[in-house]
């Protein structure tokens, strides 16, 4: 990966990452879109598509409402599909390191938005006066901060992950031995898995959701068949 497209890489985790709770809250930071943007900056969106569609079946188990605490996945997906699909020869091994590096990416992000958000409360408390009587410039300036706060913590934690993971990346590319299909196999069972575990919590919940689950998975067939 050379200089200029790890740039890439940290900017476009740093949009994201931003987009997760800050702005445009555009579905940008799920990890089926973030990582085959970040397959696309590598050499190939395909690839990028491939460890995308496996984290997003992982991330399908969360629920992002309100404060609850959640992994932060825009910029960990999009580290993990560059480093994919800047692999060479497309490893099944580097495909597993980048599933492993957008996991817990995606939990160091989280971890990055709590403490944020901490940081922010902090300083709305220090100026609980100016809040409360409504000063413009005051509501504007925490509101300011917060969102380039945001921003510049995802293009962190994207450039740090990158930094960290392009010799994991290596040497799982060189030194994985297992059989390609029976690792894309592995990958697939353990996604699937939690993907049906967290739509199955739905199912009480959602009117003709089992209805809507079944054609959708028709849909799917038919659309990979054709």
């Amino acid at each position: 990966m050379t200089p200029g497209d790890a740039a890439m890489v940290v900017a476009a985790g740093a949009i994201v990452g931003f987009d997760t709770v800050s702005f445009p809250q555009a579905m940008l930071s799920r990890p089926i879109v973030a990582s085959t943007l970040g397959g696309a900056i590598g050499g190939s969106a395909t690839l990028g598509l491939l460890c995308g569609a496996i984290l997003e079946c992982f991330a399908l188990e969360t629920l992002p409402v309100g404060a609850s605490r959640y992994p932060e996945w825009g910029s960990a997906s999009l580290v993990g599909g560059a480093l994919y699909a800047d692999t060479p020869s497309g490893s099944t091994g580097a495909l597993v390191m980048s599933v492993i590096i957008g996991l817990a990416g995606a939990w160091l992000g989280g971890w990055s938005m709590i403490r944020l958000r901490t940081l922010n409360a902090q300083r709305a408390r220090r100026n609980h006066d100016a809040v409360a009587s409504g000063d413009p410039r005051v509501i504007r300036g925490l509101q300011l901060s917060g969102l380039t706060a945001d921003l510049l913590r995802a293009a962190a934690l994207t450039a740090v992950l990158l930094a960290l993971s392009l010799p994991l990346r290596d040497g799982a590319a060189r030194g994985w031995t297992q059989s390609p299909d029976g690792t894309r196999l592995t990958l697939g069972i353990a996604a699937v898995a939690v993907a049906a575990s967290a739509v199955w919590k739905h199912f009480s919940s959602v009117p003709n959701a089992r209805i809507i689950m079944l054609a959708a998975a028709v849909v799917g067939v038919v659309l990979l068949f054709t």
